[in-house]
């Protein structure tokens, strides 16, 4: 089975502006989303970090890496063709932006502290079907 997406991104799926921006993903060509409140989004989690960290997380299977929080930002940013200032500005800001997000948004819970890229773990990878095939059903299909 050939997968729809190279890249998929993992978002608070309870955020309306996150759905939001999530949604615009609709219109690229390879990246799905998927809420982070999925079935299939936890078990890929914890086999990639060990746990199941509440943060943006985009998935390249393509490339093998994860973009985690501030990392994840600013490869959309970069992706999406914004200028590079602009992908360091939302980078540098993230934690700020996330913050202001929850607040309207009344989620009532921080992003925990994930951000860099690393390699896609074996495991990980293995779920990384799921994943796509989740994002497959779109975005706000799980939320």
């Amino acid at each position: 089975m050939a997968r729809e997406f190279g890249s998929v991104l993992v978002y608070d799926g309870e955020c309306p502006y996150c759905s939001v921006a999530a949604k615009a993903l609709e219109r690229t060509d390879d990246i799905g989303a998927v809420s982070w409140y999925d079935d299939a989004v936890g078990p890929f989690l914890q086999a990639q970090y060990g746990a199941e960290p509440f943060a943006m997380v985009l998935v390249d299977g393509d490339r093998a890496r994860v973009y985690a929080g501030r990392s994840a930002a600013e490869e959309l940013a970069d992706r999406a063709g914004l200028p590079g200032l602009v992908g360091s500005l939302v980078r540098d800001n993230y934690e700020t932006i996330a913050n202001v997000v929850g607040l309207a948004s009344g989620r009532g819970r921080d992003p925990d502290d994930y951000h860099g890229v690393s390699r896609l773990d074996d495991d990980a990878r293995e779920r990384y079907e799921s994943l796509a095939a989740a994002a497959s059903r779109g975005p706000l299909a799980s939320t």
